[in-house]
């Protein structure tokens, strides 16, 4: 009995050391997991992806997490042959933490030995495959880790980055590191501040990296911001991307982003619904073509028909089918959409007290608050029920551009002392 125990705990203690998906930390809600999980089936499976074994990876963890066990082996076998495909060998450095996954899985399934089946082929392979650096893990594993954690949250870009910099210097030759951790610094640089020399590193990745139009989507983007005239290079970029293969890597939301700004709503329509036509059963196309509708009905610059209108629901509403386990920011939308029409104003109201009545996390449940809160100001004006739904987005301890906003507002009705509320504001600010 003694030495079961003894084993089992033995057998803990190498899983817990392992480099893979299960020791990382990654333990975000289950409404984060099921966006992580949408934008990885995004990206597409076409082969010549080079992280076409990191998405099959991260996938599998995340439908462990959520519970499909059956679909997390799955992935995880498919993980293996991707990963042997796209380097072209049975075996190498770049398996260390597909087989770490499953000795996890195999252990939480009871079946420990399979689990230490696994552990046994991690050792061959760190043994055979050691470190270029003594102190450091394998360039391999620190770019699969800079790349999962890149998928989970914008504040830890700045972290894989930093691995993704020490992957590099190990191993200088792998250009999809060097892009990776260029768009890991521009999407940083959205929260931080922008980086002087993104630009340059932008530049400088694109010339390394010259087939990658989700790249020069963002390089271009960049340029845009400098001032520089892009129109027609917008133009040609979208020509490209209809050419190539449907995946959110393909830079087509990007493009649409860059067309609104610099060239056109309109034209951003006119380029998701021809791609939409080429591929008319994928639904990331068909969430391309509900975005642009959603800019062009709230635009300040426009003042959207009815038919637009009914458009852009219509759109909206399939789009809640086609996400239904990620699709609460649209089905605010969805609300603000029914609130501009002139038919159905009482669904937005219906809508918005569905969202309230639903168990939510915090976040999401700041995200709500604060988009009930604008909704009630400026569609109803109803400022007292305003200011109470921005308090409630406040309080919830959550750091977000949402809690941000609704702390600004509260401020102005401070400062304004013009409102009846603003002493009641004034205490619940001086006690955030």
């Amino acid at each position: 009995m003694m030495s079961t125990v003894q084993g089992a705990t033995t057998l803990e203690s190498k899983l817990e050391a392992l480099q893979c998906h299960f020791t990382w930390d990654l333990n975000p809600g289950r409404s984060k997991l099921f966006r992580v999980r949408d934008k990885l089936e995004d990206i597409g499976t076409e082969e010549g992806n080079s992280w076409l074994g990191h998405i099959y990876n991260l996938r599998g963890y995340i439908q462990y997490k959520l519970g499909f066990t059956e679909d997390s082996q799955s992935l995880f076998n498919q993980a293996t042959e991707a990963l042997r495909l796209t380097r072209g060998a049975e075996e190498g450095p770049w398996l260390v933490v597909n087989y770490g996954n499953l000795a996890w899985l195999h252990h939480h399934l009871g079946e420990q030995e399979e689990s230490q089946a696994y552990l046994s082929k991690v050792d061959a392979l760190m043994k055979k495959y050691p470190s270029p650096s003594q102190d450091e893990l394998h360039p391999e594993i620190y770019a699969e880790k800079a790349w999962t954690l890149m998928k989970f949250s914008t504040d830890q870009k700045l972290q894989a980055a930093d691995y993704f910099e020490r992957a590099i210097r190990m191993q200088p030759d792998m250009v999809e590191w060097n892009t990776s951790r260029v768009l890991a610094l521009e999407s940083a640089s959205y929260n931080e501040g922008p980086e002087a020399d993104i630009l340059q590193k932008l530049r400088i990745a694109k010339e390394q990296d010259p087939e990658n139009l989700y790249l020069a989507a963002k390089y271009l983007e960049q340029r845009g911001k400098k001032g520089e005239s892009i129109e027609e290079e917008a133009r040609e970029l979208g020509r490209q991307v209809l050419r190539n293969p449907v995946s959110s890597y393909s830079g087509m939301k990007v493009l649409l982003r860059i067309y609104k700004n610099y060239v056109s709503v309109d034209e951003a329509i006119d380029l998701a619904e021809e791609a939409l036509e080429k591929h008319p059963d994928v639904r990331y196309l068909k969430s391309c073509v509900a975005i642009c509708y959603k800019w062009k009905i709230f635009s300040k610059d426009n003042r959207p028909n009815q038919p637009m209108i009914e458009k852009a629901i219509s759109l909206h509403e399939e789009m809640i089918a086609l996400y239904p386990h990620s699709s609460l920011l649209m089905e605010i939308d969805l609300a603000n959409m029914y609130a501009k029409s002139s038919h159905s104003k009482a669904q937005a109201e219906q809508i918005f007290q569905k969202l309230l009545k639903r168990d939510l996390e915090p976040a999401d449940k700041q995200k709500l608050y604060h988009n009930y809160a604008k909704y009630l100001n400026f569609n109803r004006h109803y400022g007292h029920g305003s200011a109470q739904y921005h308090m409630r987005a406040a309080e919830i301890p959550h750091e977000s551009s949402f809690r941000e906003r609704s702390i600004r507002f509260l401020i102005q009705i401070r400062d304004r002392k013009k409102d009846r509320m603003w002493r009641e504001v004034e205490k619940f600010l001086a006690n955030l």
